[in-house]
């Protein structure tokens, strides 16, 4: 019995034994449909094998927006407890381990899976490509993801959540004040995530180097593939500082190191250091291929070529080589001393003049051009004014002396909401509702996806503006009540009903997806935005080869030139295609980490070591694999080809007759 109390909640409560109940019904509910539509093969063979780019993008996508409504869910639980002074939905520890969660999981497992959806569906076909420089690579990185994702959000019902909130400061997260397993969870999930996300960033720089089309020099890739290639620079370089910060972390936990104790010759503030040299650039990580995906959509949607596009380039290097060097803003406060500040205040600021720049550039672009506003088009013009607003605030924060009153209050929650929201989750709808019909052959409902901006940005305005103004007066973050005396209720209240708007929008999100899946037509055709860049040159649905014939490309715009001004795309002969043969070995070690991670989060040797094992094994075995893929022959590829251009003249014609 004392082995089984290890894994108990130290904290239950009845929502998180409702949660329990309903995870057990979802779990069972997927098996037995699975075996009544008899679709374990399909799913064996068609996804949990895969090693296609495109699968792979989807998988991601869809756990970014499971995670979304996961992390969503804590965010409407935080707003409720706080609507009113001296609730009590949440009690402290609850409370600390919502906030705790809610940060990793909409950083680590919905914003990043999101970027890596985009990264992996629309790059290899930006820069005319048929997969990835590494596909048995890109099958792993994801399954690392998926393993540390659930490793982490079981963490609520086996065992209990992390609670010493999303940066998991030491001497708070070490043992003497984190009792329980769940700053293990912590350690474990997001080393096994991260290893992921690097295998990611040496994938996607490879592929981008590598196996560009013929004619695309480095100036002439699309905006969005000069935005990941730079994000995955950033990963390179930064990933590794968290995983080693995360195993040292981990060695004082389970082992009595003492890398960041206050004693015995550790040093906490390392871990303050270390988490934030990773942590700022992975802001970036995020927001670079954002304002990628903009500058797609504002091209596309303007009917105007990017302005700027040397200056867009210069901006995002900048971006990334400044943002390693202004770490130390983010903890002004704990004693670094003045000149240090100065150093850092100056540095921080300067970051915002290249952001700036791109804001001119997306603005010049619209200037003169036939606007179509469009949901993508809308998300892309909210976002520069709102983010604008958390680009201002951070430049306040940047101030080192006045950061003694912003910091620790809600005004920082605000920002970074600020800049997070508009930055990266429109972005990442702005790009979902723009390449749904790339990748489903159908378009969003306009309509519904109007509504569901409208509410998504007043619901926005109204939760997070009015923490400016509580942050101002003094409301601390990471704080469960407050007093009626304070002040704060009837401003919290309104970010409450600005949290429940955005709820609704979300849901509507959803009803959108429905809505389109059985009403909207099927003939839209392989390019329905008359867009600009090679994604759109290929035929819907999108082969497993991507293109017949590599595309020749002559200028940044090439699918564009081709339209516009004839430029012939696709030259020369059909060619037998080599391609990579799927592979349940990524899967696999998937599992294998995952079991890794629960057996040192509850200190269980034996299987520890056994599953460390079979890491190892797995690794060998890839070694000593004659794996050489298989070729598609031309034969194949003609009746494929003749196949799309049956359908595509049939939907020339319907909608030829439709017009009539």
């Amino acid at each position: 019995m004392e082995f089984f109390e290890r894994f108990a909640i130290p904290h239950p409560s009845p929502m998180i034994y409702a949660s329990m109940v309903a995870i057990a019904l979802v779990s069972i509910g997927i098996v037995i449909g699975i075996t009544y539509f008899r679709k374990w093969g399909y799913l064996w063979r068609e996804w949990l094998t895969t090693v296609d780019h495109k699968k792979i993008g989807l998988l991601y996508l869809f756990s970014a927006l499971i995670m979304l409504f996961r992390g969503g869910a804590d965010a409407v639980l935080m707003r409720a407890q706080l609507s009113s002074p001296e609730m009590k939905i949440l009690d402290a520890q609850h409370y600390n381990e919502i906030f705790s969660t809610h940060g990793i999981v909409m950083i680590m497992f919905m914003a990043m899976p999101f970027i890596f959806a985009f990264m992996n569906l629309v790059v290899p076909l930006q820069i005319g490509a048929r997969d990835v420089a590494f596909p048995r690579l890109n099958a792993l990185s994801f399954w690392l993801f998926f393993a540390g994702a659930m490793l982490f959000n079981i963490s609520f019902v086996i065992g209990g959540s992390p609670d010493s909130g999303w940066t998991s400061y030491f001497p708070l997260a070490g043992n003497e004040f984190s009792t329980s397993v769940g700053t293990n969870y912590y350690m474990l999930a997001l080393q096994i995530s991260g290893i992921g996300s690097l295998m990611t960033g040496i994938n996607m720089m490879t592929t981008i180097l590598k196996m560009r089309a013929p004619g695309m020099t480095l100036m002439k890739m699309p905006m969005f593939t000069w935005s990941v290639f730079i994000a995955n620079v950033i990963i390179v370089f930064a990933f590794p500082v968290l995983t080693i910060a995360l195993l040292m972390g981990t060695t004082d936990r389970l082992f009595d190191t003492n890398f960041f104790t206050s004693t015995n010759g550790g040093m906490d503030m390392l871990w303050a250091n270390f988490f934030w040299v990773w942590g700022h650039p992975e802001v970036y990580i995020l927001i670079l291929p954002a304002f990628g995906l903009y500058s797609e959509i504002i091209s596309t949607f303007s009917s105007r070529n990017l302005y700027g596009y040397k200056s867009m380039v210069g901006s995002m290097v900048l971006i990334s080589l400044l943002s390693f060097l202004v770490w130390t803003h983010h903890f002004f406060t704990m004693g670094q001393g003045a000149f240090t500040n100065s150093i850092f205040s100056i540095t921080t600021m300067a970051i915002a003049v290249p952001t700036g720049v791109k804001i001119f550039n997306w603005l010049f672009t619209m200037w003169k051009g036939k606007i179509r506003f469009t949901v993508p088009m809308l998300y892309s013009i909210g976002f520069i004014p709102l983010f604008t607003v958390g680009g201002v605030t951070g430049v306040m924060l940047a101030m080192s002396a006045a950061d003694y009153q912003y910091h620790n209050t809600m005004f920082l929650v605000a920002h970074f909401h600020n800049t997070i929201i508009p930055g990266v989750v429109f972005a990442m709808l702005a790009g979902l509702t723009y390449y749904w019909p790339k990748f489903f052959g159908y378009m969003l409902n306009e309509k519904i996806g109007k509504l569901t901006f409208w509410l998504l940005t007043v619901g926005f305005v109204l939760s997070f503006f009015p923490m400016y103004i509580t942050g101002l007066d003094g409301q601390a973050r990471r704080i469960y009540t407050y007093s009626e005396a304070t002040g704060f209720g009837p401003l919290n209240m309104v970010s409450f009903v600005g949290a429940a708007l955005m709820a609704i929008g979300f849901l509507t999100l959803v009803y959108t997806i429905y809505y389109s899946y059985k009403n909207s037509p099927r003939n839209i055709g392989s390019d329905p935005w008359d867009a600009r860049s090679l994604e759109w040159a290929t035929h819907t649905p999108i082969p497993e080869y991507n293109f017949a014939r590599l595309p020749y490309v002559t200028s940044s715009e090439a699918f564009w030139d081709a339209k516009k001004k004839e430029h012939q795309l696709f030259k020369g002969v059909l060619k037998d295609i080599h391609m990579p043969n799927n592979s349940g070995v990524p899967f696999i070690m998937g599992i294998i980490f995952f079991v890794a991670g629960f057996s040192f989060i509850f200190s269980l040797w034996a299987p520890a070591v056994i599953a460390l094992i079979g890491i190892f094994v797995c690794m060998a075995l890839r070694s000593f694999e004659k794996d050489h893929g298989r070729h598609i022959h031309v034969k194949e590829i003609k009746e494929i080809e003749a196949q799309y251009e049956e359908v595509q003249g049939n939907e020339a014609q319907s909608r030829t007759t439709a017009r009539v």
